[in-house]
């Protein structure tokens, strides 16, 4: 009998039309012979199943379950392509928890530290990881920018701590750009961190369990053509991504080892990809996202290619790992 795979979309984030594009993708390439999918639009209003022919059916937030045509149907997995809240800062796994029915991406503790930015940095610091030098920055509290300055140098970022895509984040090349861009941070999130400027190659690293086993996947190197890795580099083709990456193998397996240490020691699952810049010379940490996108834009997708593995091998093996958990 085939699984019924809810595929959960949306979100209540700037994220939600991407999110959406990697659900429909998703939604395209599984077994068909294996699996029954259906797109799960998680929004802020409603929840809801979408047919076919666009007629949205209801979720039942009590226990998961839809009821279309006069049947109750429950899912045997939720594939978890939400990019933002609820679906990577760990809400909807924990809720998913509770009703007890498993999901592609890792548990609620991984997504919530993940999701944040500073939170993250300091777990990983005591095992060697290096990062930028940063500044946290909260919501009304005082901006003290000769501070910021003396300790994060010009130029340097200011980001939301808890937000995807490049959304909320700006390059300050002067001191009396930060209050501004403190501003834009502050409207996704109500927490900043600031970080200074890491000069060198930007590199992108997917680490995914694969038919059981923990796989680091080739490295992409990122060259936006914008100042930065920004929203539009990412998602309108304003940047080149090259996959393998035109760095040394040495340092190619130097990165992949730091990106798979990292998963294990958070005891993650399912997909990350984490992103590094290779600064004088050593990988430094900048984030890592636990529902990476899956469009034709995406990384993690086109990693996957080079390893030589389907978008129907790579979303099937995610969820048979999901439900033998």
């Amino acid at each position: 009998m085939k699984k019924k795979i809810a595929i959960a979309m949306g979100g209540y984030s700037s994220e939600y039309r991407i999110s959406i594009n990697s659900g429909n993708i998703v939604y395209k390439n599984l077994d068909s012979e294996l699996y029954e999918p259906y797109r799960v639009h998680i929004l802020q209003s409603e929840w809801f199943v979408i047919a076919d022919d666009d007629t949205p059916y209801p979720i039942n937030k009590s226990n998961f379950t839809v009821t279309i045509n006069d049947q109750l149907i429950s899912f045997d997995c939720v594939f978890n392509t939400i990019h933002g809240t609820p679906g990577e800062n760990g809400l909807l796994q924990a809720y998913l928890d509770l009703v007890g029915i498993p999901q592609t991406s890792c548990g609620y503790y991984q997504a919530a530290l993940t999701f944040n930015k500073r939170d993250l940095i300091s777990v990983l610091k005591p095992y060697g990881v290096k990062t930028a030098v940063n500044y946290f920055l909260n919501k009304d509290e005082e901006i003290n920018t000769s501070e910021i300055v003396n300790k994060v140098g010009l130029p340097c970022f200011v980001k939301a701590n808890r937000a995807g895509s490049s959304f909320g984040i700006t390059k300050v090349k002067l001191e009396e750009e930060l209050i501004p861009a403190a501003k834009t941070a502050f409207t996704e999130d109500n927490e900043a961190i600031i970080e200074s400027f890491l000069d060198g190659t930007e590199v992108s690293v997917g680490v995914i369990t694969y038919k059981g086993e923990i796989l680091a996947l080739p490295v992409t190197e990122i060259v936006s053509e914008n100042e930065f890795f920004d929203y539009e580099a990412k998602y309108l083709g304003k940047s080149q991504e090259i996959t393998p990456a035109r760095i040394s193998e040495e340092d190619t397996q130097k990165v992949q080892e730091i990106a798979k240490m990292i998963y294990k020691k958070l005891k993650m699952s399912g997909y990350t990809r984490s992103e590094f810049i290779f600064h004088n010379g050593e990988p430094h940490f900048i984030e890592m996202n636990t529902t990476p996108g899956l469009s034709q834009a995406s990384i993690l997708p086109q990693q996957a290619e080079k390893a030589g593995i389907s978008l129907t091998e790579l979303f099937g093996s995610a969820i048979e790992a999901a439900i033998k958990s």
